[in-house]
């Protein structure tokens, strides 16, 4: 379990300064698979789509919350579309300050750019229609994953939804001791979804990305 990582403190500040070391580009922000963005985003619109519209059960296009949100790759090109206003909370202030340039004219309509860790941040109770979150729960202890999941579900409008998409791990956990994080198998993700108190409403594996990186799974919850 990543709860056994004896030093918790140590786990986070090696990842701030993997981070920091990163160029503010898309390329960074993907490890060096920048040509996977367009499949990435097409994959993820189409997921997001299904739930959002006008009418009883569906989630409103009000405001977005991204997660680990990099320069704003996401932002850009997923929920600015989509969303009337979007907030992008990172670690890294580097890259947050490179998201201004990156989103261009459309960037007017992120309303907050919050520089902190996950394990640290308290969405606004229920400001967001949607809070998705992705490659980045790996940077997050069980436990911290556990509580962040809580406190996302508290930031919910009603119908809000909250997406998890991530690299899955084959079976158990793996560490990458390069960057300071984990990688989990689908069983431990939902059985923290579970302890936060969500349900699964939607789950999906990406398709056509490269064969030699991690499956990546999509989930929905509220």
């Amino acid at each position: 379990m990543v709860d056994a990582i004896e030093d918790e403190m140590a786990f986070y500040s090696k990842a701030e300064r993997y981070w920091q070391e990163i160029p503010p580009t898309v390329d960074g922000m993907l490890g060096g698979y920048g040509s996977i963005s367009s499949i990435d985003i097409n994959g993820s619109k189409k997921f997001l789509q299904k739930f959002l519209g006008e009418g009883k059960g569906k989630t409103g296009t009000g405001c977005a919350l991204d997660c680990g949100a990099g320069i704003g790759r996401i932002t850009k090109r997923l929920l600015l579309p989509l969303f009337r206003t979007v907030d992008m909370v990172d670690v890294t202030k580097e890259f947050l300050d490179k998201a201004k340039s990156y989103l261009g004219e459309e960037g007017k309509r992120v309303e907050n750019y919050f520089c902190c860790g996950l394990q640290d941040f308290n969405p606004e109770p229920s400001r967001y229609d949607i809070i998705w979150i992705q490659w980045v729960i790996g940077h997050l202890t069980d436990d911290h994953l556990v509580e962040f999941l809580r406190r996302c579900r508290g930031g919910l409008r009603p119908d809000g939804l909250i997406v998890m998409k991530d690299n899955v791990a084959y079976e158990g956990v793996v560490l990458d001791e390069v960057d300071s994080s984990v990688c989990r198998d689908l069983p431990l993700v939902r059985e923290l979804v579970q302890q936060a108190g969500l349900q699964i409403v939607c789950e999906e594996r990406q398709e056509n990305f490269p064969e030699e990186i991690y499956q990546v799974h999509t989930l929905a919850l509220r």
